[in-house]
């Protein structure tokens, strides 16, 4: 049953795919994520049989028990509920420290881009941005309060013309600040992203789908294999138990290694690896996705 879930239907509303996309976007948001059974039963063995399960967010954490915010699928609504430790699957960001610190790269950029952002809003806001320079000196209160009536009165006109025209007097000089206020938030963005990639063990050429096998390689065995084994071992600790890796039963993940290798070189390849007895000539054909040969 659990060879099921995680192969075919882990619930009712997720199939595999989009059940690991749900471990791994918890993951790297909140930095744990629970991995909840919750259809299952204890047969005689006491052995779980598991028929469907969930991604929690872990909202508070108690000596034994953790509290998770999961989906209810009877309601339709997120419930916060109280779980045992051992009897789910918490699995920790094994990148925690990069990702979800709060000091840590990822969210001193996301707190830089969200300052572009403000910045981008106000330079595009519609303001014009000017200083008009009055014949008189503004130094007294009633002079002020002519310098005000004279700044809204121009907003008025320029609000109220269909055309964005107002006059002004002859005397009175008008300065527009056509240029945006200069900061070094690009800068700093592009700095904490090159960063960030580097910690992370990816490279741009991943990113844009042009990296080599060597490039491939080192971003598998640095970012992709680190968070599989945390997901892996922390469900063969908690939904396969001590009985059932008794009876040797195994969570194991793979990746096809001739999926980066070009058409070319495969002929080369199966040859060596048949010719010296590695694999079998069937073996190498599930390699490339054929059905064994009769």
């Amino acid at each position: 049953e659990l060879n099921y879930c995680l192969n075919f239907e882990p619930n009712m509303d997720q199939g595999p795919s989009a059940w690991q996309q749900d471990i791994a976007t918890t993951l790297f948001n909140h930095g744990v994520a629970a991995i909840v059974p919750v259809d299952y039963f204890f047969d005689d063995e006491d052995i779980m049989q598991i028929y469907s399960l969930r991604i929690g967010e872990v909202t508070q954490w108690f000596p034994k028990h953790v509290k998770v915010s999961l989906y209810n699928e009877a309601t339709g609504i997120r419930q916060e509920i109280i779980l045992e430790k051992r009897k789910i699957a918490i699995v920790e960001n094994p990148l925690y420290s990069v990702m979800n610190e709060p000091s840590s790269t990822l969210q001193r950029l996301t707190r830089k881009l969200q300052l572009l952002d403000v910045v981008d809003e106000q330079s595009s806001s519609g303001k014009l941005d000017i200083i008009i320079q009055l014949p008189y000196a503004i130094k007294s209160e009633t002079r002020r309060n002519q310098a005000e009536q004279r700044k809204e009165d121009l907003a008025f006109q320029l609000k109220g013309s269909q055309y964005g025209i107002a006059y002004t007097d002859a005397t009175e000089k008008i300065t527009q600040l056509n240029r945006p206020a200069e900061n070094n938030l690009l800068n700093q963005v592009e700095y904490l992203s090159d960063l960030l990639y580097s910690q992370l063990g990816i490279d741009k050429s991943v990113m844009s789908g042009t990296a080599n096998e060597e490039t491939m390689i080192n971003y598998y065995s640095r970012t992709i294999e680190p968070i599989l084994n945390a997901i892996v071992q922390a469900m063969q600790r908690t939904l396969l138990g001590r009985e059932g890796i008794k009876k040797d039963q195994r969570i194991m993940y793979f990746r096809d290694p001739f999926k980066l290798v070009p058409i070319g070189n495969i002929a080369e390849i199966a040859d060596k690896f048949t010719r010296n007895e590695i694999v079998s000539s069937n073996e190498f054909r599930g390699f490339m996705g054929l059905q064994p040969s009769n």
